[in-house]
């Protein structure tokens, strides 16, 4: 990826899609915080790309009627749960399975009549924790990994996102590695935390082999349980809990829309 620099305009809109919520908010990209309220919707079911396209429509014409918007030609950043290449959804997670081959950067541009880029939900959230997070001004390769029902991954080298990383879809001990060391697999086969922590083990040791990172940075919901699990681990390379709470999708999808493509 080229590198980037930051865009003069202060603000962004950002949208985190979600399974069961799609949120939104005005995003100061020099802080990395909320500007107001965010904004709110259930996620539509059956959540066709037709439909979710509305919704985004809904939040981004609520957001705009404030006084803090930016300019109504700037771009909307929207973070998504799937692998994204160019734009063009290749998973689909939480969502309807026509999202894959959907070119999600085009329907919601089209539908909004200004300029839309989608990245994956993880990168989103990882990109805010390396620039206003745990990982603000750490150099070399931070790993943001959130353990929830998957296990999502984000690397980024420098302040530089390399998106699209699924490492909770490593193959490990003849396993997928979020099928054994996920929040949702603890809670699934009653794991005790000691139990939990040797999986965890395992995983970040391999991953820790492939990737030396500089950092590893927990995320999801069961980083408020990190103190059960946490001091048992063995690793080399530094270990913390992401400091970004429910906004951190809405503010990496912002930020990278404050970043100039080279």
């Amino acid at each position: 990826m080229s590198e980037r620099a930051l865009n003069p305009s202060p603000t962004a809109i950002g949208i985190d899609i979600g399974g069961t919520g799609m949120k939104g908010g005005i995003v100061d990209l020099a802080t990395g915080t909320l500007i107001g309220d965010r904004v709110r919707f259930d996620t539509p079911k059956p959540a066709t790309p037709a439909a979710v396209a509305e919704v985004v429509a809904q939040i981004v014409a609520e957001l705009a009627t404030r006084g803090e918007a930016p300019d109504t030609n700037s771009a909307i950043g929207v973070a998504f749960p799937a692998i994204i290449h160019q734009g063009v959804a290749r998973s689909a997670s939480n969502v309807d399975k026509s999202w894959i081959g959907t070119d999600v950067d085009e329907l919601f541009t089209t539908r909004l009549g200004r300029e839309v880029h989608v990245m994956n939900d993880a990168d989103a959230a990882g990109l805010a924790e390396a620039h206003f997070g745990a990982g603000a001004g750490v150099a070399g390769t931070v790993l943001v990994i959130t353990l929830g029902t998957g296990i999502g991954s984000a690397l980024i080298h420098n302040g530089v996102l390399i998106p699209n990383v699924e490492l909770g879809h490593l193959e490990i001990d003849s396993a997928v590695a979020e099928s054994r060391a996920s929040a949702s697999a603890r809670e699934r086969e009653d794991l005790s935390w000691k139990e939990y922590s040797k999986r965890l083990q395992r995983f970040f040791s391999h991953v820790e082999f492939l990737f030396s990172p500089t950092l590893f940075i927990i995320g999801g919901g069961i980083s408020k349980r990190a103190e059960d699990y946490l001091p048992r681990l063995s690793l080399n390379t530094p270990i913390t809990v992401a400091t970004s709470k429910n906004n951190a999708g809405i503010v990496g999808a912002a930020l990278q829309q404050g970043l100039d493509r080279a």
